[in-house]
């Protein structure tokens, strides 16, 4: 497989700082906001979404974690709400979802279906004010109705390329995104 470099680790890291404006600007300012990363590397950029907005707020965000898995309606598995879907961590603090808009953080946007289970664990678990979604990548070839509200970068790929994203919370050398087709 022949690997590409889209962003590099300063472009992730300015991508994300933009969208952590636009979603303060969106909002009205912080308060009220809750960040749900969806598993696996959601929650890390929600982590780095919060810190930036930590830095230029000096409000600290909440952050969750959100696994879909039980919720997915393409893996072969009939939903199970009584799967444990929003997973708290030390690091991740709950919220109040009734009095909370609650942002979901992703970090490859592709058929929508991800997003589309995301938003069924989380209405088991209460309806927030409002849910807004971010992604880091939007690739396109949606199947359902779903579009991002914050896209950190559009890249056109085909069916059959990957994007990979590469994170040093998860064991790499250095923050990256590449292509692979």
């Amino acid at each position: 497989m022949h690997a590409r470099q889209i962003m590099s680790a300063e472009e992730m890291r300015r991508a994300l700082v933009r969208v952590s404006h636009e979603i303060v600007e969106k909002h009205g300012g912080a308060s009220g906001l809750a960040l749900v990363g969806i598993e696996h590397r959601g929650p890390a950029l929600a982590e780095r979404l919060a810190a930036a907005i930590e830095e230029r707020e000096s409000v600290r965000v909440p952050v969750m974690a959100l696994d879909v898995t039980p919720y997915r309606d393409d893996r072969g598995g009939a939903i199970d709400p009584d799967a444990a879907a929003v997973i708290p961590s030390p690091a991740l603090r709950p919220f109040d979802p009734a009095v909370t808009t609650v942002v979901l953080v992703d970090d490859v946007l592709f058929t929508g279906r991800t997003a589309r289970a995301a938003l069924d664990a989380l209405m088991d678990h209460g309806r927030p004010a409002a849910v807004r979604l971010v992604v880091l990548i939007d690739r396109g070839h949606r199947e359902l109705p779903i579009r991002p509200d914050h896209v950190g970068k559009n890249v056109p790929t085909a069916r059959s390329e990957r994007v990979e994203i590469r994170l040093r919370e998860e064991g790499a050398a250095e923050d990256e995104v590449v292509l692979l087709s």
